[in-house]
């Protein structure tokens, strides 16, 4: 008796090896696509996050300032014009929210805080100039995501009024 077995021909694994490569030739295009869209969406929600904090701290605390006490600046010559706001809370508390490089800063006395080391703008002006006692409130946020791109997201916070 003669035992039949049982194999592949090669144009049986040829064909299998063609399909695989045709599969993966046209997936891999897509996961790649579907990888990328994923890192920007969870980039844009961390910048909205870190963006949302960060001025619910600041005007939680240019709220509580006393307006004669208000400063605007820059911290050094190489920082944007606007970006260091300097002022004196009810309390006494010297405060002060300045941007560093890609850093923005919280100084409250003598302690230094980073808040974001994704800065790439930060602005406060006074939007009347008959009313001191009214700031715009401005930032930018910018992270490297994938190949060299960035994403970046812009906030504003128009007139937080000085309750002092």
């Amino acid at each position: 008796m003669v035992s039949a077995r049982r194999a592949f021909t090669l144009t049986e694994v040829m064909l299998v090896v063609a399909i695989t490569s045709v599969v993966f030739a046209i997936a891999s295009p897509i996961l790649l696509q579907a990888n990328r869209q994923f890192i920007m969406n969870r980039t844009r929600i961390e910048l909205q996050q870190e963006a949302r904090s960060i001025m619910y701290v600041i005007t939680r605390n240019l709220r509580q300032a006393q307006a004669n006490t208000i400063t605007v600046n820059r911290a050094s010559a190489s920082q944007p014009f606007y970006s260091k706001i300097t002022f004196t809370k009810e309390q006494g508390t010297v405060m002060t929210f300045q941007q560093e490089g890609v850093f923005l800063y919280n100084v409250i006395g003598a302690r230094k805080v980073k808040m974001s080391g994704n800065l790439k703008y930060l602005a406060f002006t006074f939007p009347r100039s008959d009313d001191m006692g009214i700031i715009s409130v401005s930032i930018t946020l910018e992270k490297n995501i994938f190949e060299g791109r960035k994403k970046a997201l812009h906030m504003a916070s128009e007139k937080v009024r000085v309750m002092n």
